[in-house]
């Protein structure tokens, strides 16, 4: 069955800015929320439905490739995943309430929660931090896109208490404060009557329960500081500057919560003989004034590996040769760049008595004075005579 346009899901224009998605995403959401539709398998698909929706049009890249590839994007995502809104669970989708309802669920005073609780008895879900690293990139690199295994030094999963934070199972017991809920509710009173709040439980942070034994070597926060190899794929047409998002590598969070996201900014490692504009690749070729007059052959580097390219007869200065498709491609684009080679022309400084001899009866001829409607056959043919 094929996905619903994300635009259509949320209700906005394809212009929507990013509170009109926001506003809307949070309207649905508390439509839909499953603990006001309990047991309404069409209410948490659409749930769900806005999630995905929401986590693809809320980040500007992913937003970018989605109008311009539509579902299909997903084939081109950095990290083989797509937008990883069809494999979200409901930790994820909860950990976005923290950006779309000021730091929790819309629905703790309503229903009973301070944030989404597993199966595992009323634990809150954390989210660990995002981190940020930056690749270093030839343009071959660039061109033909790459491969990366980066160590990345990090918050890991403490691997003594699987990430629990206790010692062993004995070692937790249920919050004597909010008896297991994670939260705690309050009745105030007040001149309309009534009115029950409910909050975060202080004692156990939400989590349900509390640790009598922390483990010793995370003392407690189920997470350690660590080192990951992390492969990296790098698409093609990347740019100095632009960030790669790969969800869920970033630092693990406390105590089983959703780890954050790992940000790839790119670097450019300049070329030493091309350079780079947009898509396109510069190379400026030096070539003596004789070859330039007469015409020639010559090697010049590109990113695929050397081409010859054909110097034309009477070529001026700043004469610019375009070599088609050799630059680089567009990113998640068949479409690719090309090189262009700008011609200057080279005049030697030290000369022989006999080349200065030379260049001097030939600075008499016509030929060698600036005048663009002058046919230079002749100069060729007074040139094969001389040598003649």
């Amino acid at each position: 069955m094929s996905k619903r346009d994300y635009y259509d899901v949320l209700g906005v224009a394809k212009g929507a800015d990013a509170d009109e998605i926001k506003k809307a995403y949070r309207k649905m959401a508390i439509k839909y929320h499953p603990d006001k539709n309990e047991g309404d398998k069409a209410a948490e698909d659409k749930f769900k439905e806005a999630a995905e929706a929401y986590e693809v049009l809320s980040n500007p890249e992913k937003r970018q490739r989605y109008d311009q590839f539509g579902h299909s994007a997903n084939a081109h995502s950095a990290n083989g995943g797509g937008f990883g809104g069809g494999g979200m669970d409901m930790n994820d989708i909860f950990s976005q309430f923290g950006d779309i309802f000021g730091g929790g669920s819309p629905f703790e005073g309503f229903f009973g929660g301070g944030g989404r609780q597993s199966s595992g008895g009323g634990r809150r879900v954390q989210r660990g931090s995002n981190l940020r690293i930056k690749v270093r990139l030839t343009l071959e690199e660039i061109a033909n896109g790459a491969e990366k295994k980066i160590k990345v030094n990090k918050q890991i999963v403490c691997k003594t208490c699987d990430g629990t934070g206790a010692k062993d199972k004995a070692s937790f017991q249920t919050c004597k404060t909010c008896g297991g809920q994670g939260a705690v509710r309050r009745v105030t009173n007040t001149i309309l009557g009534q009115m029950q709040t409910t909050s975060t439980c202080p004692t156990c942070n939400g989590e349900g329960s509390t640790i009598t034994s922390k483990c010793t070597v995370c003392h407690g926060d189920g997470v350690t500081r660590g080192e990951e190899t992390i492969s990296i794929n790098i698409p093609a047409g990347v740019s100095e500057g632009m960030q790669l998002s790969m969800s869920g590598k970033g630092n693990s969070a406390p105590r089983g919560g959703v780890p954050g996201d790992l940000i790839i900014l790119i670097e450019e490692i300049p070329h030493e003989t091309l350079k780079r504009d947009g898509n396109n690749v510069i190379y400026d070729l030096h070539v003596n004034f004789i070859d330039a007059t007469l015409g020639t052959s010559v090697e010049v580097p590109t990113i695929d590996g050397k081409v010859k390219i054909k110097i034309d007869p009477g070529t001026q200065g700043g004469k610019i040769l375009r070599l088609k498709s050799k630059g680089v491609p567009e990113v998640n684009s068949y479409r690719r760049g090309d090189q262009l080679v700008h011609i200057n022309i080279w005049t030697p400084k030290a000369l022989s008595r006999e080349e200065r001899e030379l260049l001097e009866k030939l600075q008499s001829s016509p030929n060698f004075k600036p005048n663009p409607g002058k046919n230079e056959k002749s100069f060729f043919e007074r040139m094969k005579e001389y040598f003649e």
